[in-house]
């Protein structure tokens, strides 16, 4: 059967858009908070709005724009926002972390990596950029240091999004070749968010390729009962029933297909009886 590519299929496109839009939000939510870890880690007092200059704060109100601007995807905008607020404060890391994201999505890694630099020089410890960097460095296919990257950040004992790392870890172990290390990655990211669909896909792609077809079903089931199925979990949990047989399961997933999205890849593949491509 040809491998699926993770990084080329809609749940993958939904994992690059859940990396970035939690890494940016996780930024600006958490500024005050994230400092107040990490000086609390050297017993330092906590950072309280009271202690930050006027010039951070006005960084600030520019980065909350540009980041809303990112989101809508008005690149440009949220550029030139950006831009302002590191005038306002060039020391501001969570600012060089968006400008990193935004370089990203202009596909101009050499500044997207100077950004990513640059914020970790002002914030080592900052776990979402270094999230950040790593993906990055997994779509360069830098897959070690994208690895280096991402347990950093899963090392840092106040972060609150490990299960968006575990399973950006999982996919860019899945596109290196490591199938293993994948499913480990990903099965520690469904423990800790298991109503992620990303996850679930990836860990029954994973095991239906590896045969094991009723741990492939119990995942890709969970997905497909809920509004978030779509034709691609859809056409694996066809592929999965019918490999056990279920021929009722089998039929009842195709109607849905078809019914949905009859016009898709998966369910032409399907017409086609194409079940092992």
């Amino acid at each position: 059967m040809m491998f699926l590519s993770v990084l080329r299929s809609r749940f993958a496109n939904w994992a690059w858009t859940l990396c970035l839009t939690a890494a940016c939000c996780a930024s600006l939510s958490g500024c005050a908070a994230r400092q107040g870890a990490i000086d609390n880690d050297t017993h330092t007092d906590l950072v309280t709005a009271s202690d930050e200059p006027e010039a951070r704060r006005r960084a600030k109100v520019r980065l909350q724009l540009a980041a809303g601007y990112f989101e809508q995807g008005q690149t440009t905008i949220a550029l030139d926002e950006l831009k302002q607020s590191l005038q306002t404060d060039p020391s501001f890391s969570d600012a060089y972390n968006l400008r990193g994201l935004i370089y990203m999505r202009l596909n101009d890694m050499r500044l997207a990596e100077d950004s990513f630099r640059r914020a970790i020089t002002l914030n080592p410890r900052d776990p979402n950029t270094l999230h950040n960097y790593g993906w990055m460095m997994c779509q360069q296919g830098r897959y070690t240091e994208s690895t280096q990257m991402f347990n950093q950040a899963l090392g840092h004992p106040a972060y609150i999004d490990k299960a968006k790392t575990f399973m950006a870890l999982g996919l860019c172990q899945q596109r290196a070749g490591n199938p293993a290390e994948a499913e480990r990655s990903l099965a520690r990211s469904y423990e800790l968010d298991p109503a992620n669909p990303i996850t679930g896909y990836n860990l029954a792609l994973l095991l239906y390729q590896r045969a094991e077809f009723s741990r492939a079903q119990f995942y890709i089931r969970r997905i497909n009962n809920t509004e978030m199925a779509n034709a691609e979990s859809l056409w694996l949990g066809i592929r999965v029933e019918r490999r056990m047989e279920n021929r009722d399961a089998f039929n009842q997933l195709s109607d849905q297909l078809k019914k949905r999205f009859v016009q898709s890849p998966e369910y032409l593949a399907l017409e086609r009886k194409a079940f092992d491509e």
